[in-house]
Parts: structure tokens; sequence; C-alpha cells
């Protein structure tokens, strides 16, 4: 076993899932969205509250994602009570984004902006969001934050859909004035599970598209994939739409560490043992390209969960670690392990 990823005593930055409402119905949502707010949501009085007492805790950065935010009743405010104490990053889909609310976001302080995108042109996008339409509202939502002055990323999952349209979404980045494209990984989490034969791309294939990406002059590139795959648990936090910790938000459907209403964030980052087992490093097998780069140990623990059944297995996105895993197949359904069932942590990870 290796154990020596860097060692925090609190989270230095946290995702907020701070709603599970959207206007889209995309085809492979992960939080699998519903038009209307979901029972148990925080509402805003508490998401304000549970800011103010991270910021008391140390936490320096929120990433701010849904569903959609900005469909979340009170969003701005809750925004308002972060800008102040924490660097803002906000991940939207840019519906309703107009020139007036990037406006309205540029003066209540927003760091930067990250617009997914489902393709390079409406039928495609707008096919995979489910929503007529919806393709120009992003592209809109782009331009609108940049003339407010807030950089923008443009954020794109790799599938069988954007796999051959990835020079094309960058072009299209470039053009509407975005800094920096993001290609991230397609996980089997919520509505994806139900599309993954359509959708998911084998090792080979994903990294042939990797290579092909051609990124215009001057924007930048995020990818996590070889030689970049990093292990992000020891400094990762997060919370969802009812204020249950859950490490990260690719972690979603597979752990539930307790109530961050209830018990300080750091008090759960600090005492429960699968969290801490998460953190460590402590895995089976690490690309030593892919730690000399990222300084962490063993890559994804979501995704090693999900395709291995096991918490401290290689990443399978990682072409060094793959060992032939067939990421075409859809895994099966782990178990949820519980802030009680966290307890025999080193039960689970054997």
């Amino acid at each position: 076993m290796i154990a020596s990823n860097p060692v925090l005593e609190s989270p230095p930055k946290i995702t907020l899932g701070i709603t599970e409402t959207c206007p889209l119905r995309c085809n492979y949502c992960y939080a699998d969205c519903a038009h209307a707010p979901k029972q148990g949501e925080l509402h805003e009085a508490q998401w304000v509250d549970l800011i103010k007492g991270l910021a008391d805790q140390g936490v320096i950065q929120a990433y701010i994602e849904g569903g959609e935010p900005l469909a979340k009743p009170g969003f701005m405010n809750i925004l308002r009570s972060a800008t102040p104490v924490m660097m803002t990053l906000l991940r939207t889909h840019g519906i309703g984004l107009t020139h007036d609310v990037a406006r309205e976001l540029a003066d209540i302080g927003l760091g930067r902006g990250l617009v997914d995108f489902m393709g390079a042109d409406a039928a495609t996008h707008d096919y995979a969001a489910g929503t007529a339409g919806s393709f120009e509202q992003s592209c809109a939502a782009v331009r609108n934050l940049v003339a407010a002055g807030i950089p923008v990323d443009v954020l794109t999952i790799l599938t069988t859909r954007t796999a051959p349209q990835l020079s094309a979404i960058a072009k299209l980045a470039s053009d509407l004035g975005a800094s920096r494209i993001g290609v991230l990984r397609l996980y089997p989490l919520g509505r994806a599970r139900h599309v993954w034969s359509e959708l998911a791309l084998s090792m080979n294939a994903q990294t042939a598209a990797l290579a092909s990406l051609q990124c215009p002059s001057g924007l930048g590139l995020m990818q996590s994939w070889h030689p970049n795959d990093h292990n992000c648990c020891w400094q990762a936090a997060a919370i969802n739409a009812f204020g249950r910790a859950i490490g990260c938000m690719y972690l979603r459907d597979y752990v539930d560490f307790g109530d961050a209403t209830e018990t300080p964030y750091y008090d759960i980052y600090r005492t429960n043992p699968l969290y801490q087992e998460l953190r460590s490093g402590n895995v089976e097998e690490s690309c030593s390209s892919c730690s000399a780069t990222q300084g962490s140990h063993g890559g994804c623990r979501s995704a090693a969960y999900a395709f291995h059944g096991r918490w401290t297995a290689p990443d399978p996105f990682d072409l060094g670690l793959n060992r032939g895993t067939d990421l075409t197949q859809l895994p099966p359904v782990r178990p949820r392990v519980s802030n009680q069932e966290g307890e025999n942590a080193h039960d689970l990870v054997a």
C-alpha cells in the first residue's frame, strides 16, 4: 500500500451543490435533477449560516454547482454571503444568465464562471440537455460573463457525442471569450447510468480523443487523464443540496459522512474514518508519472470504487492503471457507506 498524500487539518476549499433543481433535462445528469425543488433541500438562510461557519473553519474557496444554482431561490443572497470571505466559482448551464444577471454576479464579486457545453452545436447540445434553445443560452451566458469582466471556463464531459467535437468545442470556447476549456470524465452516476452504453468510451478511445484535441492559441486546457490523474480527496470537501457532507460531488452516490448543518464540517473531516482513509492516499497502486505531476496517489476514488468495488483500488481512467478494465461496461450499483458504517472503514477497504 502507498500512503503519502499531503495531510491537512481542515479543507481549504469546498464544493456546494446548493440545489438539485434545474430547468433542463440532461440525459446524463449526475444528480437526477428535477424542475421543482426536492423535499429536504436546504433553504437560503441555512446556506448562509453554513457558509459563515465554513469561513470560520478556514475554508477559503467555494465552488458552487447544482443542479442549476441560478434556479435556487435566494441564490444571489447566498453568493453575496460567500464573496467577502471566500474565492467563489459558479458552475452553470447559463439558462437565464442574461447581461443584467452577469452584471449582478460581477457586482457581488463572483470570481469565475464555468459553463457546461454538451456539444459544439445546437443539435448535439440541445439533444443532450433535453431542452431546445439551451445551446444558445449557454453561448450567451459565456459572452455575458466575459462582458461583465468575469473569467470563464467552458466545461464538457467526454462522451461518444462530444469526442468527435472536442476541437470544435475548444474553438467555440475561444470564440466566445472563455479563457480555458475543461474536459471532464463521464461518471456512472445518476441518469448517466441509464445511457452508459450509448455514451461511454473505451480507455483507448478517450486517449485518442484527447490526443486529437487542438486548442486555439491562448486557450488553457484542464484535463485529469494521464499524466494529470490526481487523487483530489486529500483536499476535497463537499456538501450536497440536503446538507450532507459527501467529500466530493463524484462520491454523491457512494458516501454520506454526516449532517453538516449539525456538525461542523472540520469535525466530520477530522473524525470520519472512511473520509480519512480516502484522503490518505493509501492505495493498492499509483502511477508514478501522475504522482510526480499531481503530488497525490492512486487517482480518483469515486472511479476506483465504482468499477472495482474497493476504495483502495487503482483508478481505471488512468492509462497506466487501467489493466484492461472495460470502461464501456456499466459497473454494478455499489452500496452507499453511511456515517455510521464509516466507523468500520478499515473493513470496507480491505
